[in-house]
């Protein structure tokens, strides 16, 4: 069967995750972080790189599957000659380890199911090796070792020790499975009861759902969204990924493959805004304290993104044993745009600390100290070329976005003091830095003959971005400017009534080769432009256009193929996710509850 991206579910447990296909194969999954090495790794190659499918004999893919309501518990069922079944894929939330537990189920008839388990340490380079111990299997290759609990018979055939079983399940018939990771050197965890380990994570996510307190149109994709933000969310330190996966390509058989298994800052205001919006203040709490450490040191060293603890390097590399998904090479571990120079990431940063303050959440101490810090810095660094929001790999340019977010950064700081006069800070310098920022933009980054703001200073090229100068209050809705920018971006950046980010006809603008789909989250944000410029209708029905891409389970990767019908890009996306939420609630907000 060809994979496609939108044929894979998501589950996890808030420190890692796994994609399962259509067909019941696990083709993806890091043990034991977000961020680890793969030991399935068949999303980015083949069976022999790792997975784990079960499904009724000779089967193909499932004849339905949905998410329990409101949880991340999967449900996968086939109808066949035989019968029907039901397997039941979850993720408990860890005490001890990471657990993968998957139950079958009979619903009727007496079906035949099989198994096969291969396990591949560090992205599917290294073949385990596997022995029985206390009536288990246990796989060890260097610093791993992952214990297979089958209440059916298993085996172990052939060289590459591939672990298969067949069986069969009754009406009413219970039998489960728990694969369990634990570093090599350590003794094995405790035993998760499978049934319990379901019943509590139904549970969990059920009441974790209930406390969302959006009522508006579109509830249970806008739910679906938070809890795979929820799921994105690494529990121990409260960062966010911006996807579980690294090197879904952006075109089929491109190179803009990228990991994305790390933690943006530009994702920081989005993210907070949609958590505090909706009622989840602890979730919004959690980021910005791993917001405030992250960002701690030096403002000049700021990074754009940072790993699931802080960490600052993430040095990539290519792992050539990988083909890539649909034969989309290189596939990259890592990524070198955390050495760019980003200038957004200043106003993105402040603006998150300014929005976490109005809302009220718990101050602390040293908070307004990095906001003053970051501003003196930025004080002369927003005069610099940048690689902007995108993180193009040419040459530097006066992005406008950029700009424009540092005209955030001094107007948030300044509106900050002008709140709370006892906070010490520039107040008249950064009131002059904010009127400068201003002017300039609106002077180099406007385009008066097609009354458009473009992609970076004398440039003609246009960028989706823009679209977000009304909604940080850079000029009103109604100014003439942004009508035009986003009627500018819809007919020149549009494509079959989605948005690209920018064109990539010229490739100096980003330095690479090929094309790339409709990005998601630009696409949501035409959407909230449409609606703050009055045309509502315009703007519910991209809205529903939109979230019609969603596939079964309601999951939206990066970007879309209009032409393919496909999806692109790594998945799920928190990016796109957030970009539904906010959109959600800007368009109906009166609607909603809370």
């Amino acid at each position: 069967m060809q994979r496609r991206i939108e044929d894979y579910a998501l589950i996890g447990d808030e420190q890692t995750a796994a994609l399962v296909g259509r067909d019941g194969s696990v083709d993806w999954l890091c043990l034991p972080r977000f961020d680890s090495p793969a030991c399935f790794a068949a999303l980015l190659g083949g069976d022999d790189h790792g997975h784990w499918r079960l499904a009724p004999k000779g089967a193909g893919p499932c004849t339905r599957r949905a998410y329990r309501p409101d949880t991340l518990v999967l449900d996968t069922e086939w109808d066949t000659e035989e019968g029907s079944v039901r397997v039941t894929d979850l993720m408990p939330q860890r005490e001890h380890a990471p657990d993968l537990v998957r139950v079958v189920e009979g619903l009727s008839g007496r079906v035949t199911m099989r198994g096969t388990l291969r396990l591949r340490f560090d992205y599917g380079s290294v073949v385990p090796w596997m022995r029985r111990s206390d009536g288990q299997r246990v796989a060890v290759a260097g610093p791993d070792a992952v214990w297979f609990r089958s209440e059916p018979p298993v085996r172990t055939w052939g060289k590459d020790f591939r672990t298969h079983s067949e069986f069969t399940v009754e009406a009413g018939e219970k039998v489960a499975f728990v694969l369990t990771w634990h570093p090599s050197h350590r003794p094995r965890p405790p035993l998760c009861d499978p049934f319990d380990a379901l019943r509590s994570s139904v549970e969990d996510w059920q009441e974790w759902a209930a406390r969302c307190r959006y009522e508006g149109p579109h509830r249970d994709i806008v739910v679906r969204s938070l809890i795979t933000l929820k799921a994105l969310t690494y529990q121990p330190t409260g960062g966010i990924v911006a996807a579980p996966t690294t090197s879904l390509p952006e075109e089929l058989g491109g190179i803009r493959n990228w990991d994305y298994r790390y933690c943006w800052l530009r994702d920081a205001t989005l993210t907070l805004g949609a958590l505090l919006s909706v009622g989840y203040q602890e979730e919004a709490e959690a980021w910005r304290d791993w917001l405030l450490r992250a960002v701690a040191g030096d403002p000049a060293d700021l990074q754009i993104m940072y790993g699931l603890g802080g960490e600052r390097r993430l040095t990539e590399y290519e792992l050539p044993w990988l083909p890539g998904f649909a034969d989309s090479a290189p596939v990259r571990v890592g990524n070198d745009a955390v050495e760019q120079l980003q200038l957004d990431v200043y106003g993105e940063v402040i603006d998150s600390l300014s929005l976490a303050r109005r809302a009220g959440l718990p101050m602390k101490p040293h908070m307004w100290r990095v906001q003053v810090a970051l501003m003196e810095f930025l004080r002369t660094a927003w005069r610099q070329p940048d690689e902007g929001l995108w993180e193009v790999r040419g040459p530097r340019r006066h992005f406008v976005h950029s700009k424009v977010m540092a005209w955030v950064a001094a107007d948030r700081a300044v509106r900050t003091l002008e709140f709370d006069p006892k906070l010490t800070g520039d107040l008249e310098g950064w009131r002059a830095m904010r009127d400068e920022v201003h002017r300039e933009v609106c002077e180099h980054g406007y385009d008066a003959e097609r009354n458009t703001f473009t992609q970076s200073y004398g440039s003609r090229e246009l960028d989706a971005s823009t679209l977000l100068i009304p909604r940080v209050g850079f000029l009103p809705p109604d100014d003439p400017r942004v009508i035009g920018t986003i009627d500018a971006i819809r007919d020149e950046l549009g494509h079959s009534g989605f948005v690209r980010r920018y064109s990539t006809d010229e490739t100096d603008i980003d330095g690479l080769p090929g094309d790339e789909g409709t990005f998601l989250v630009c696409s949501f944000w035409l959407a909230e432009a449409l609606h703050m410029t009055g045309r509502a209708d315009e703007a519910r029905d991209l809205f529903e256009r939109l979230v019609g891409l969603a596939n079964d389970v309601g999951l939206l990767s990066e970007e879309y193929d209009p032409l393919a019908g496909r999806q692109l890009g790594n998945f799920p996306q928190a990016f796109s996710h957030i970009g539904l939420v906010t959109t959600a609630l800007a368009l109906f907000g009166d609607e909603r509850a809370g």
